[in-house]
C-alpha cells in the first residue's frame, strides 16, 4: 500500500512538471512544457511578490529567484522546510517566483549591465546550459562556492561540468536531467520482443525492432520534436562526444554528428521514429495520443508519459543504444542553484545549500520528489527508501534510484554558450535530408549558419 501511494503522489505532483529541465530554449520552452502566465505569481507562504527582489538582510532568511510553481518551488519549499527544522527554527526562504527561466537571465543580464547587483536576490535558480556563458561575461555577479562543506564528489561528474568553471564550483545541483528510454512492454510483447531485447543494443538494431513494431502495432519506437530535435545532442553524449570541439568550434561536419544524423534519418524512413512538427504535437499527440511505443528523453519527460492514465503498469525504463552496442547514458536538461554577488549573508547562503541540497538530504530530496517530481542528483539521497520503492506506473521499477544511477554514467562532453543554436541548425539539416537533400552539404550549411551565428 505505501508503494502505491508514492507512486500516486509522485504522478500528482509531476503533472505540470514536464519540462522544468527540460528542452527547447529558456523562453519557450518553459511557456510551453508549464503553460506558465506572463505575470509572476507568489509560491506559497514563503514567496514575496515580483517587487521584492533585493537581497535580505534578515540574518534568518535568504531570498532566491526560480521558477515553475509545481517543480522547483515545490523543491525549494522542501529545503526551506529541512532547515527551519534541523537547523534554524527561524529561518525563511523568501522564494520570488519567476514566470520562465529566461526571467532570472534577463535580471542578470540588466543588473551586470547597469553595474548594480543590488536588484538581485541572494540565490537564483539557473539552467545548466546557460551558466558558463553568464559566468564568463559577467564574472563578479557570482559569489565561488567552493569553500561550502559539500561533499562534491556525491554528485555525478557530467552535472558538476556545468557548475565548475576554472576548478571554482559556482553552483549546487538541483535537479536530475539524466535520460530514459521508457518502452510499453505489452506493445513489445506483442511484436515479440522484452525490455531485454531493447537494452544494450545497436542503433541500427534498434532500427530493425523499431521498423518491426511498427509494423506489427502500428506504433512508433519512439518519437521527437523534430523543430527541436535533441536526439543528435544526447545520443552523441552516449558516445561520448559533442558537436563542439575542446576549442569550442562547431563540428558539425564531423563524421561522430554524421553518423547520428544518418541514423536519425534511416530511423525515420523506416517507420521507427516519428518527427513532430513541433512541441505540442511530440507531448499531445505523440505521446499523450498513445501514437508510441517508446519514449526516450531526460526524465522531465515522466509526467507526460504518466497522463495516460490507462497505461499505468505497461511502461518499464532502460538505458539508451548505441552505435556499436552497449548501454548508453546521457543528460538533457536541468539547473542548479547560484549565489549572487548581492548577498549579504553569504555564510548562510552556503550553509543552507550544503544541508540541503550539497548535502544530499533525504529530507530534502525526498520531500521535493514526491512534492515536485524533482529527481536529485545526489548518490547519497537516491538512496533512500523513497527513491528504492517500487513505482506502480512503471511496473513497480524503482526508477528513481534507477535514474540517479544511470547519472553516474553520464560522460562529460563539451558544452557551448550555442548549445540550442546548433541544435536547431542540425534539426533543420534532418528536415532537409528528408526532403532529399544530401547530408554531407546539409551539415556543412548547418555548420555554416552556426559559425555565422556565432561570429566567426
Amino acid at each position: 500500500m505505501k508503494r502505491k501511494v508514492v507512486s500516486v503522489l509522485l504522478a500528482g505532483a509531476m503533472v505540470a512538471s514536464l519540462t522544468a529541465c527540460g528542452s527547447g530554449s529558456s523562453a519557450s520552452a518553459t511557456t510551453a512544457a508549464t503553460g506558465s502566465d506572463a505575470a509572476a505569481t507568489t509560491a506559497g507562504d514563503s514567496a514575496a511578490t515580483q517587487t521584492a527582489d533585493v537581497a535580505s538582510e534578515d540574518e534568518h532568511t535568504l531570498s532566491v529567484y526560480a521558477w515553475d510553481k509545481n517543480f522547483n518551488i515545490p523543491a525549494l519549499q522542501a529545503a526551506e522546510a529541512d532547515y527551519k527544522k534541523n537547523v534554524d527554527p527561524d529561518f525563511k526562504l523568501n522564494i520570488i517566483e519567476q514566470s520562465q527561466s529566461s526571467d532570472v537571465e534577463t535580471a542578470i543580464t540588466t543588473a551586470a549591465s547597469a553595474g548594480d547587483f543590488s536588484t538581485l536576490p541572494d540565490i537564483v535558480l539557473f539552467q545548466d546550459h546557460y551558466i558558463q556563458n553568464f559566468v564568463s561575461n559577467y564574472p563578479d555577479a557570482w559569489k565561488d562556492l567552493s569553500a561550502a562543506d559539500i561533499d562534491w564528489s556525491d554528485f555525478g561528474a557530467e552535472k558538476l561540468s556545468y557548475s565548475t568553471i576554472n576548478d571554482v564550483h559556482y553552483g549546487v545541483p538541483v535537479d536530475n536531467g539524466t535520460v530514459i528510454f521508457a518502452y510499453r512492454t505489452d506493445l513489445l510483447e506483442q511484436a515479440g520482443y522484452s525490455i531485454k531485447d531493447v537494452t544494450g543494443i545497436t542503433w541500427d538494431k534498434w532500427i530493425e525492432i523499431g521498423s518491426d513494431v511498427y509494423d506489427k502495432t502500428g506504433k512508433y519506437l519512439l518519437s521527437m520534436d523534430g523543430d527541436g530535435n535533441d536526439l543528435p545532442y544526447m545520443m552523441l553524449q552516449a558516445e561520448g562526444k559533442s558537436q563542439f570541439d575542446e576549442n569550442g568550434d562547431p563540428v558539425l561536419t564531423g563524421e561522430d554528428v554524421k553518423a547520428v544524423v544518418d541514423v536519425i534519418v534511416r530511423a525515420q524512413q523506416a517507420n521507427a521514429l516519428y518527427l513532430a512538427n513541433d512541441w505540442s504535437d511530440y507531448t499531445d499527440q505523440t505521446i499523450v495520443g498513445d501514437m508510441v511505443a517508446g519514449v526516450m528523453n531526460g526524465n522531465w519527460i515522466i509526467p507526460t508519459i504518466e497522463q495516460v492514465a490507462e497505461n499505468s503498469g505497461k511502461w518499464e525504463i532502460t538505458t539508451m543504444p548505441t552505435l556499436k552496442g552497449g548501454e548508453g547514458y546521457a543528460s538533457n536538461g536541468g539547473s542548479s542553484l547560484y549565489v549572487t554577488a548581492n548577498c549579504k549573508n553569504v555564510d548562510l547562503a552556503n550553509d543552507f545549500l550544503a544541508k540541503t541540497f550539497g548535502a544530499g538530504s533525504t529530507e530534502t530530496y525526498d520531500e521535493a520528489l514526491t512534492k515536485g517530481g524533482v529527481i536529485t542528483c545526489s548518490t547519497k539521497a537516491g538512496s533512500s527508501e523513497v527513491y528504492n520503492q517500487g513505482v506502480e506506473y512503471f511496473n513497480n521499477q524503482p526508477i528513481y534510484s534507477t535514474i540517479v544511477e544511470y547519472g553516474t554514467h553520464v560522460p562529460v562532453v563539451k558544452q557551448s554558450d550555442y548549445h540550442y543554436t546548433a541544435r536547431e541548425q542540425v534539426a533543420a539539416a534532418i528536415q532537409n535530408i528528408l526532403g532529399g537533400a544530401d547530408i554531407d552539404s546539409s551539415l556543412k550549411d548547418a555548420q555554416d549558419q552556426l559559425l555565422f551565428a556565432m561570429g566567426k
